[in-house]
């Protein structure tokens, strides 16, 4: 049976983190950075989770910008670190996530989000910079469990939310970890290959239940099932 729940990861699968390329061009002369910044930001933060500490993923990630500085020795200011922050908070969606969410929506998928950045304080969140919040009927954050994906805890807190069961839910990410996490659990899984997001080909671990280039062709795959 397919999933009446599609629970979406937020950075790189619907909002697009290439945006703030430029910004690591600026600070450390190539954009490159960025992905060395993001790899490290996901390494630390399952670190974190896995040595039972917590600190939220925008704190994080100042923390790596800061580490990353010192390693290619260069200097950082205060407005620099802002701005990264901001950023982050501010990313555009990609294209073919709105039509895509439409279309889901309209063919009675329930929808949520799962994301390791934390709750807003004040200001737009990042989905409603985007555009994007009004698809969802909830917007989680792994801030609420106080451990980040891919730890057991954050999918059946979104089972606990959406009154499921996990077989119900379908997890879906441009990243082979999270749907690695969402497996173990009992969700099925969806991944969307961005660039640099090719699929993990491991014989011993779990393989997604779909593979598509972008939300557009998952939507497709989706609403032509049988439900």
């Amino acid at each position: 049976m397919p999933p009446s729940v599609l629970v979406f990861d937020v950075n790189e699968t619907l909002i697009d983190i290439d945006s703030i390329a430029p910004l690591f061009g600026e600070l450390f002369g190539d954009e490159r950075v960025l992905r060395e910044w993001f790899n490290q930001l996901v390494m630390y933060s399952m670190t974190a989770t896995l040595s039972e500490h917590y600190v939220d993923f925008f704190t994080l990630g100042q923390g790596v910008l800061h580490m990353l500085a010192d390693v290619h020795r260069v200097r950082l200011t205060d407005d620099d670190v802002l701005r990264l922050r901001t950023a982050m908070r501010t990313m555009p969606a990609h294209p073919d996530v709105a039509p895509a969410l439409t279309d889901l929506r309209a063919n009675g998928f329930r929808l949520a989000t799962l994301t390791n950045s934390p709750h807003i304080d004040s200001g737009p969140t990042p989905l409603e910079h985007a555009g994007l919040a009004g698809f969802f009927e909830q917007q989680l954050t792994v801030d609420s469990c106080r451990a980040f994906k891919p730890a057991p805890a954050v999918y059946r807190y979104v089972c606990r939310v959406m009154e499921v069961p996990p077989a119900d839910c379908m997890m879906v990410a441009a990243h082979v970890w999270d749907l690695l996490g969402a497996h173990n659990v009992g969700f099925s899984s969806a991944l969307i290959t961005r660039p640099g997001n090719p699929p993990l080909p491991v014989d011993g671990l779990p393989q997604p239940t779909l593979v598509a280039n972008d939300l557009g062709e998952l939507a497709a795959q989706l609403t032509k099932a049988p439900r």
